[in-house]
């Protein structure tokens, strides 16, 4: 996932912003982690280099 998209994309469920958990990367992308909504606290892995913003049920 391109590290601009983050200003741009929000939490599916609630519009809210996210947290990013980095746990691989490099300047440009992040290619292992989790994306946290700030509001609901619902959590998106982010897995080589794609973010699963699909509800928890449907992955």
């Amino acid at each position: 996932m391109k590290r601009r998209i983050l200003d741009i994309i929000c939490c599916p469920a609630c519009k809210g912003k996210f947290m990013l958990t980095e746990m691989e990367g490099n300047d440009t992308e992040i290619l292992e982690g989790l994306l946290t909504c700030t509001a609901c606290k619902r959590v998106y892995p982010i897995s080589s280099g794609i973010a699963n913003l699909l509800p928890e049920d449907q992955r």
